[in-house]
């Protein structure tokens, strides 16, 4: 019952606050600052002073392709707590670490395969495909020999490569055009299970889900009762707020929509507050001293290096 009046609650809400559609786009990454140096080889990252939450937006995308395992490497290299891995279902039914709906951005290699839709791709298409030289193309200054080739990961693998270690932690979006009917939820519950990080979500957030859609949450919530959610919204949306606590442990907005008074409000009703997407030193010491729980950055390293410099006098963040 109570599922079910969140959701009648909700979605109207959420539209009107939007005023659009209701399959918001997902989190769009914003056009890193120029010519960023490549990071050195791995070196300890610097000591927190401020114990925000990192998460790497689909990995350390504004260094390596993003959504890769090189990606992700660097990420956690960097210091990130957590990476993130927006998911979409393909033709055969496996989840894969993919942000666009369509392949055309971000994967080259033969047209039947690599172009279109990837929910209308087998996996054994997908694997035909070269998600890394796009990246190349884009930004001649971090062009990498080992990026031409990249797969597109499964998130099962994503799952085998980093394990259920403790300071491994996930932040996994279910994207806009999935199925209403609860099967990507169920898919990934299972994975979360079968690799052991079940326990670890519920005790200790070592995997957050995410969604702009609350239909998309509250089927997984009505899937398990204990799974830590966290509601995203497009900016002008964030009218919900009060209504999504009655489901999600946190929620996710445009930093454009981040104010004093919304992380308060946030914060008021228990949960967690983790804007998207911040990129520039000066953009992110600004948003942490709004004493925000976290971000999402293309750049964890500089993030890391904010959060290292300075005290910034806020609470603790809600973990």
């Amino acid at each position: 019952m109570r599922n079910t009046l969140a959701l009648a609650l909700v979605w109207p809400l959420l539209f009107a606050a939007c005023g659009t559609s209701p399959l918001p786009p997902g989190p769009v990454a914003e056009n890193p600052d120029p010519d960023p140096q490549p990071p050195e080889p791995v070196v300890p990252p610097p000591v927190l002073q401020t114990d925000q939450v990192i998460v790497a937006h689909r990995g350390a995308s504004g260094y390596a392709p993003e959504h890769t395992l090189m990606a992700y490497d660097l990420a956690l290299e960097m210091g990130a707590e957590y990476i993130e891995q927006d998911v979409l279902p393909t033709a055969d039914g496996v989840l894969v670490c993919i942000h666009d709906d369509t392949l055309d951005r971000t994967a080259r290699g033969p047209v039947e395969n690599c172009t279109g839709n990837v929910s209308d791709k087998t996996l054994e298409q997908l694997r035909s495909c070269d998600f890394g030289t796009w990246f190349n193309e884009a930004n001649p200054d971090r062009a990498r020999e080992e990026y031409v080739g990249l797969p597109i990961p499964t998130l099962e693998e994503v799952f085998q490569r980093y394990g259920n270690a403790p300071d491994i932690k996930y932040y996994v979006e279910i994207k806009p055009n999935t199925s209403t009917g609860g099967s990507v939820e169920q898919t990934l519950l299972d994975l979360i299970h079968a690799y052991d990080l079940y326990d670890g979500a519920v005790n200790d957030r070592q995997v957050l889900v995410q969604s702009f859609i609350p239909t998309s949450l509250i089927n997984m919530r009505a899937l398990d009762a204990e799974l830590p959610l966290i509601q995203l919204y497009a900016a002008g949306a964030t009218a919900g707020v009060v209504l999504a606590s009655s489901y999600a442990f946190g929620i996710g907005p445009s930093s454009a929509e981040v104010t004093p008074a919304l992380v308060s409000l946030t914060h008021s009703l228990g949960m967690a507050i983790h804007p998207y997407t911040i990129n520039s030193e000066d953009d992110l010491a600004a948003m942490a001293a709004m004493c925000v729980d976290g971000l999402f950055t293309n750049f964890p390293d500089r993030y890391r290096g904010v959060l290292s410099e300075t005290e910034f006098g806020c609470p603790a963040p809600i973990r």
